[in-house]
């Protein structure tokens, strides 16, 4: 076999043989979700200092072609907007935070599609989150671009400027979010998640003093998937639009529609680039591309406490089948109590 035809058969199927088992991550509230190789864990610190954890299997996708390149991005993009509204809930009724009450028109929806609350409020939560991302980052920054294409002609410029606007519409937003005190807070985590996992990476034993030492900068954060979300659309807008011409760049409805429509390919496209740059080998070009995306996360990512990095380090190990991923306090106490019982 070919060194290509081996190297298309790897990232056809998404299975390295000498890589390092993927691990990913992801900041809730007063802790940390990992997803390793073996499971998924949630491990968050309580009012009272402790810590919890909690792990179940990891979705399998039903269909083999949904693991196909680009397909498997959308679908990835797809489960994680499902999951990521559920798991920060499920992180806050482990920390003891007090459970947000469905309304009466989510209690009223449950009883008509015979589902509980609590789905229909999360259901929800997830369908308006969406509404607001497609309206600041697309139809806003769509509609601005119509304003621009009255006074400029030429449809490459008008894309990229409408590109423009919307890296800035999400570089404010994120920046706005990261002064709020309880988002700086799942930030530090996000901190925390990154340092640990590069701990992993580089095959160094998981403690506080070994991850301490690392950046908080991850290339394949789902931050960098955001930026690189607004590059590649800024290109296959422009070329989607010298294609068509026409009626769907005069008609407004049109032009915000035909974009939208191209989100899914967008979607698969970034997810394939952030793969690739995050096993690419460390050249010049390549830190280039890397380089936005990781600028980016200095807004969402902030220097951990140790505090923190302990829960991320235990929800790794627990995401990675260790039975004890706990400090081992915990099971000296267990010890103890079970001694003096006897």
């Amino acid at each position: 076999m070919s060194k290509f035809t081996e190297a298309f058969k790897h990232w056809w199927t998404g299975k390295y043989p000498d890589a390092c088992p993927s691990v990913g991550g992801q900041a809730v509230m007063e802790g940390v979700m990992m997803r390793g190789p073996v499971c998924e864990a949630i491990t968050v610190r309580k009012q009272d200092g402790t810590l919890v954890y909690t792990t179940k299997p990891i979705k399998k996708v039903k269909h083999k072609w949904m693991t196909w390149p680009i397909i498997r991005g959308v679908v990835n993009f797809g489960m994680m907007l499902a999951d990521g509204m559920k798991i920060i809930t499920e992180s806050a009724d482990m920390a003891g935070f007090d459970a947000e009450e469905p309304s009466r028109f989510e209690k009223k929806l449950a009883k008509i599609f015979h589902c509980k609350s609590d789905d229909v409020m999360m259901a929800t939560a997830v369908i308006l989150a969406v509404i607001l991302a497609i309206g600041l980052f697309f139809v806003l920054p769509i509609s601005l671009e119509w304003c621009v294409k009255q006074l400029i002609r030429n449809e490459l410029v008008v894309n990229l400027i409408g590109g423009v606007i919307r890296i800035c519409v999400f570089l404010l937003y994120v920046y706005l979010c990261s002064k709020l005190k309880e988002i700086r807070r799942v930030f530090m985590y996000h901190g925390a998640e990154h340092k640990t996992i590069y701990c992993f990476e580089n095959g160094e034993e998981l403690t506080v003093e070994n991850a301490r030492k690392y950046t908080t900068l991850h290339p394949r954060c789902g931050t960098s998937f955001l930026m690189i979300v607004m590059v590649i659309s800024i290109l296959l807008f422009t070329l989607f639009s010298q294609l068509v011409g026409g009626v769907v760049n005069s008609n407004i409805f049109l032009r915000i529609l035909s974009k939208l429509a191209l989100l899914p390919l967008i979607a698969g496209v970034s997810y394939e680039v952030l793969k690739w740059l995050g096993r690419a080998k460390d050249t010049p070009i390549i830190r280039i591309l890397k380089w936005p995306g990781l600028m980016t996360q200095k807004l969402t990512t902030k220097e951990p406490d140790d505090a923190m990095l302990e829960v991320a380090i235990v929800s790794l190990k627990a995401s990675l089948g260790d039975k004890k991923p706990l400090p081992a306090s915990y099971y000296e106490k267990d010890e103890e109590e079970k001694a003096d019982a006897q």
